[in-house]
Protein backbone atom coordinates (compact mmCIF):
# COMPACT_ATOMS: atom_id res chain seq x y z
CA UNK A 1 0.00 0.00 0.00
CA UNK A 2 1.29 3.42 -0.73
CA UNK A 3 1.90 5.41 2.18
CA UNK A 4 0.35 8.70 3.06
CA UNK A 5 3.25 11.00 1.05
CA UNK A 6 2.95 8.62 -1.94
CA UNK A 7 -0.61 9.17 -2.91
CA UNK A 8 -1.19 11.60 -5.61
CA UNK A 9 -3.95 14.16 -5.97
CA UNK A 10 -7.01 12.41 -7.21
CA UNK A 11 -5.72 8.88 -7.25
CA UNK A 12 -8.14 6.34 -5.40
CA UNK A 13 -5.67 5.56 -3.25
CA UNK A 14 -6.12 1.51 -4.11
CA UNK A 15 -10.03 1.52 -3.91
CA UNK A 16 -11.03 1.35 -7.37
CA UNK A 17 -12.97 3.45 -9.43
CA UNK A 18 -16.11 3.43 -7.63
CA UNK A 19 -15.19 4.52 -4.69
CA UNK A 20 -15.99 7.78 -3.54
CA UNK A 21 -13.20 10.14 -3.69
CA UNK A 22 -11.64 11.15 -0.34
CA UNK A 23 -11.69 15.21 0.78
CA UNK A 24 -8.12 14.35 2.73
CA UNK A 25 -5.61 14.91 -0.03
CA UNK A 26 -2.90 15.49 2.11
CA UNK A 27 -1.86 13.88 5.55
CA UNK A 28 0.86 15.27 7.80
CA UNK A 29 2.01 13.76 11.18
CA UNK A 30 3.08 17.78 12.53
CA UNK A 31 -0.08 19.27 14.45
CA UNK A 32 -1.10 22.20 12.41
CA UNK A 33 0.24 25.75 13.74
CA UNK A 34 -1.85 27.22 16.00
CA UNK A 35 -3.99 29.79 15.38
CA UNK A 36 -3.63 33.47 15.51
CA UNK A 37 -7.37 34.58 15.08
CA UNK A 38 -8.54 34.40 18.52
CA UNK A 39 -5.16 35.93 19.97
CA UNK A 40 -5.36 38.99 17.74
CA UNK A 41 -8.97 39.73 18.79
CA UNK A 42 -7.76 39.79 22.24
CA UNK A 43 -4.67 42.12 21.34
CA UNK A 44 -7.84 44.93 20.07
CA UNK A 45 -9.76 44.29 23.02
CA UNK A 46 -7.04 45.36 25.21
CA UNK A 47 -5.93 48.30 22.82
CA UNK A 48 -9.49 49.50 22.69
CA UNK A 49 -9.64 49.01 26.93
CA UNK A 50 -6.78 51.05 27.05
CA UNK A 51 -7.80 53.85 24.56
CA UNK A 52 -10.93 53.74 26.90
CA UNK A 53 -9.14 54.33 30.18
CA UNK A 54 -6.77 57.09 29.06
CA UNK A 55 -9.68 59.05 27.53
CA UNK A 56 -11.52 58.86 31.12
CA UNK A 57 -8.50 59.79 32.66
CA UNK A 58 -8.33 62.74 30.28
CA UNK A 59 -11.66 63.44 30.84
CA UNK A 60 -11.56 63.24 34.44
CA UNK A 61 -8.51 65.44 34.30
CA UNK A 62 -10.06 68.20 31.85
CA UNK A 63 -13.48 67.92 34.00
CA UNK A 64 -10.89 68.28 37.78
CA UNK A 65 -9.51 71.12 35.64
CA UNK A 66 -12.86 72.65 34.75
CA UNK A 67 -14.26 72.07 38.33
CA UNK A 68 -11.06 73.58 40.02
CA UNK A 69 -11.48 76.87 37.24
CA UNK A 70 -14.92 77.43 38.38
CA UNK A 71 -13.76 77.26 42.14
CA UNK A 72 -11.15 79.84 41.88
CA UNK A 73 -13.43 82.44 41.23
CA UNK A 74 -11.93 84.39 44.84
CA UNK A 75 -12.61 81.40 47.10
CA UNK A 76 -16.44 81.33 45.47
CA UNK A 77 -18.43 77.88 45.15
CA UNK A 78 -20.23 77.72 41.87
CA UNK A 79 -23.93 79.02 42.79
CA UNK A 80 -27.49 77.54 41.89
CA UNK A 81 -29.41 79.95 39.93
CA UNK A 82 -30.27 83.24 43.13
CA UNK A 83 -27.59 82.19 45.47
CA UNK A 84 -25.24 84.39 45.94
CA UNK A 85 -21.41 83.17 46.68
CA UNK A 86 -20.78 82.31 50.36
CA UNK A 87 -17.66 85.06 50.23
CA UNK A 88 -20.55 87.54 50.54
CA UNK A 89 -21.72 86.33 53.84
CA UNK A 90 -18.15 85.21 55.23
CA UNK A 91 -16.60 87.81 58.13
CA UNK A 92 -17.22 90.03 61.11
CA UNK A 93 -20.51 91.87 61.08
CA UNK A 94 -22.57 93.42 63.83
CA UNK A 95 -25.80 95.89 63.96
CA UNK A 96 -28.29 96.68 66.15
CA UNK A 97 -31.53 94.50 65.95
CA UNK A 98 -35.45 95.32 67.05
CA UNK A 99 -37.27 92.59 68.56
CA UNK A 100 -40.96 92.28 68.18
CA UNK A 101 -43.65 89.77 69.97
CA UNK A 102 -46.20 87.78 68.19
CA UNK A 103 -48.54 90.65 67.90
CA UNK A 104 -45.65 93.01 66.29
CA UNK A 105 -45.23 94.46 70.05
CA UNK A 106 -41.65 96.29 70.25
CA UNK A 107 -39.88 94.46 72.97
CA UNK A 108 -36.27 95.24 72.73
CA UNK A 109 -33.52 96.56 71.37
CA UNK A 110 -30.02 94.79 71.08
CA UNK A 111 -26.69 95.32 70.03
CA UNK A 112 -24.86 91.66 68.19
CA UNK A 113 -21.98 90.99 66.55
CA UNK A 114 -21.77 87.98 63.95
CA UNK A 115 -18.56 86.04 62.83
CA UNK A 116 -18.98 83.56 59.72
CA UNK A 117 -16.65 81.75 59.20
CA UNK A 118 -14.70 80.74 55.90
CA UNK A 119 -17.11 78.70 53.71
CA UNK A 120 -19.90 80.28 55.79
CA UNK A 121 -20.41 76.72 57.49
CA UNK A 122 -19.96 77.92 61.04
CA UNK A 123 -19.91 81.13 62.63
CA UNK A 124 -20.33 82.62 66.53
CA UNK A 125 -22.26 85.57 67.52
CA UNK A 126 -22.34 87.97 70.60
CA UNK A 127 -25.29 89.35 71.97
CA UNK A 128 -23.43 92.42 74.02
CA UNK A 129 -26.44 93.95 74.97
CA UNK A 130 -27.67 91.10 76.73
CA UNK A 131 -23.55 89.67 77.52
CA UNK A 132 -24.89 86.23 76.07
CA UNK A 133 -22.93 84.11 72.99
CA UNK A 134 -23.27 81.69 71.21
CA UNK A 135 -22.18 78.72 68.45
CA UNK A 136 -23.82 79.69 64.81
CA UNK A 137 -23.93 76.25 62.64
CA UNK A 138 -25.41 76.61 58.97
CA UNK A 139 -28.87 74.63 59.01
CA UNK A 140 -30.04 75.48 55.07
CA UNK A 141 -29.28 77.54 52.40
CA UNK A 142 -32.42 78.96 50.41
CA UNK A 143 -31.75 81.09 47.25
CA UNK A 144 -29.58 83.90 48.42
CA UNK A 145 -30.31 83.23 52.26
CA UNK A 146 -28.45 81.32 54.60
CA UNK A 147 -29.74 79.66 58.02
CA UNK A 148 -28.08 79.26 61.07
CA UNK A 149 -28.93 77.25 64.23
CA UNK A 150 -27.93 79.27 67.23
CA UNK A 151 -27.05 77.55 70.30
CA UNK A 152 -25.90 79.00 73.53
CA UNK A 153 -22.21 78.86 75.29
CA UNK A 154 -23.07 81.15 77.52
CA UNK A 155 -25.58 83.31 79.57
CA UNK A 156 -24.17 84.40 82.67
CA UNK A 157 -27.56 87.02 83.40
CA UNK A 158 -29.76 84.25 82.15
CA UNK A 159 -31.40 86.58 79.69
CA UNK A 160 -31.44 84.74 76.53
CA UNK A 161 -32.73 81.82 75.19
CA UNK A 162 -30.86 78.59 74.50
CA UNK A 163 -31.30 78.19 70.94
CA UNK A 164 -32.50 80.34 68.04
CA UNK A 165 -32.33 80.80 64.13
CA UNK A 166 -30.33 83.13 62.25
CA UNK A 167 -31.20 83.86 59.04
CA UNK A 168 -29.05 86.51 56.89
CA UNK A 169 -28.95 87.93 53.17
CA UNK A 170 -27.22 90.47 51.42
CA UNK A 171 -28.93 93.96 51.36
CA UNK A 172 -27.57 95.25 48.27
CA UNK A 173 -25.49 97.72 49.91
CA UNK A 174 -22.80 95.45 51.76
CA UNK A 175 -24.55 94.62 54.20
CA UNK A 176 -26.41 91.68 56.00
CA UNK A 177 -30.43 91.90 56.31
CA UNK A 178 -30.32 89.49 59.80
CA UNK A 179 -33.96 87.90 61.71
CA UNK A 180 -33.27 86.05 64.87
CA UNK A 181 -36.31 83.99 65.56
CA UNK A 182 -36.65 82.17 68.76
CA UNK A 183 -39.49 80.76 71.15
CA UNK A 184 -39.22 81.77 75.33
CA UNK A 185 -39.37 79.54 78.12
CA UNK A 186 -43.16 80.89 78.35
CA UNK A 187 -43.73 79.91 74.82
CA UNK A 188 -43.84 83.38 72.82
CA UNK A 189 -42.58 83.62 69.73
CA UNK A 190 -39.69 86.51 69.30
CA UNK A 191 -38.30 87.76 65.91
CA UNK A 192 -35.80 90.10 66.04
CA UNK A 193 -34.55 91.94 63.00
CA UNK A 194 -31.76 94.41 61.71
CA UNK A 195 -28.92 95.11 59.28
CA UNK A 196 -25.08 93.86 60.20
CA UNK A 197 -22.38 95.86 58.54
CA UNK A 198 -18.42 95.04 58.08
Amino acid sequence: MDTAAELEPGSDGGRGADAPASPVRQMSLWPPPRSTRHSGRRRRKATVAAVVLVLLLLLGAGGYALWAFVLDDDGAAPTADGEVPVTDFEGSWSGRMAQVDTDGESVAEWDAQVRIEEGAERGSTAWTTFTCSGTLELSAREGDRLVYAYTETSDPQDRCVDESELTVRPDGDGGLDAEWASVTDGGTRMVSTGTLEQ
